[in-house]
């Protein structure tokens, strides 16, 4: 196979179109051809929905919303002139702040809600809002508003409680001690129909806006600061009361029971004193009738009897350094009298 020769009208044409696309005006050509590309085609995920706008104003239908005819994929638009504008397709999130308000019963709380909405008009939302910060800022209006004025035409037990069976545990000493304490007043309609409401009152409202509310919702409920320690006090008041009924009943209960150990005691040992007289007397009786009839046996047994008691009395009576004085026909000298000294040897 012989080779192409150098001036082949093939290789004559490549290296002129070679040379035309690195020259300044090719460059600058395929520079404005994909600005032109990139410019016309656009993509739509299936989360975001798109409004396009022609010199700021929309035009045409929106893209890939609810009632949309044409959906996700690629789209074309006239480059610099329009601009696709994308909005989230997705159920949004809205975060209330706290705010204070006040009960049909002068009880002043502090509601904390949230709520789950979406764009259901895209072409009405950016012509009324553009953002999802301004609409945030909107929602923050209707739903507070409309929040507060439900509160405020019910009590707060309506608010506080959502089902109308619910009975509390109880502590079976707390119920022995009577009076209302852990019994639930009744409700009549309950949380779940406040949000209810809220949410019927604040969806044609945000509607305006081709917003399209879909839940709201109670977070937390609160009593105010200073209306949180009176509840507070007022529980330990109750929770005392409790305690010194319970205390009260104690102490009853121990004079009782000290009442009858008393009782009990006093008569144990009345009938172990009387016992132990009984036991006494009757030793005694019996030592009386041996010590009589011992010593009365015969007249040396009772001469006996009468030498013993006076030595028994004389070691009793005198000691080592003691002094008597006695006279010389007293009884108890009689003995002494007798005593003879001893002999000298």
């Amino acid at each position: 196979m012989s080779p192409v020769p150098i001036n082949h009208p093939a290789l004559v044409f490549a290296r002129r179109v070679t040379d035309a696309l690195f020259s300044p005006a090719g460059l600058a050509g395929a520079v404005l051809l994909a600005i032109i590309v990139f410019g016309c085609a656009y993509t739509v995920d299936q989360t975001e929905q798109v409004v396009i706008t022609q010199f700021g104003r929309p035009v045409g239908d929106p893209i890939n919303a609810v009632d949309s005819e044409s959906g996700a994929g690629l789209h074309f638009k006239i480059p610099v002139m329009q601009t696709a504008n994308r909005f989230d397709k997705r159920i949004l999130e809205w975060d209330g702040q706290p705010s204070e308000m006040t009960t049909r019963d002068k009880l002043y709380v502090v509601v904390d809600t949230f709520g789950r909405w979406r764009i259901a008009d895209p072409l009405k939302y950016f012509q009324s809002l553009r953002d999802e910060r301004s609409a945030l800022s909107r929602l923050d209006d209707i739903i507070g508003s409309e929040t507060r004025n439900v509160i405020a035409r019910h009590d707060l037990i309506e608010v506080v409680r959502s089902d109308k069976e619910r009975t509390p545990e109880q502590d079976a000493l707390l119920a022995e001690s009577g009076g209302t304490i852990g019994e639930l007043p009744p409700i009549r309609i309950g949380r779940h129909k406040l949000e209810d409401e809220i949410l019927a009152a604040a969806s044609p409202k945000v509607g305006l806006w081709g917003i399209e509310l879909l839940d709201v919702k109670i977070k937390r409920l609160n009593y105010k600061r200073g209306v949180i320690e009176k509840i507070y006090d007022r529980m330990v008041s109750e929770r005392l009361q409790i305690a010194e009924r319970f205390r009260s009943e104690g102490a009853g209960e121990a004079a009782k029971i000290d009442g009858k150990r008393e009782r009990e005691l006093q008569q144990i040992q009345s009938d172990a004193y009387r016992q132990v007289e009984e036991v006494r007397g009757k030793a005694d009786a019996e030592a009386s009738e041996i010590y009589a009839n011992a010593y009365t046996a015969s007249s040396m047994a009772a001469d006996f009897y009468a030498f013993v008691k006076t030595l028994d009395t004389y070691r009793e009576t005198l000691g080592r350094d003691s002094t008597l004085v006695l006279s010389t026909d007293s009884d108890l000298f009689g003995l002494l009298k007798g005593i003879s000294a001893p002999d000298a040897q």
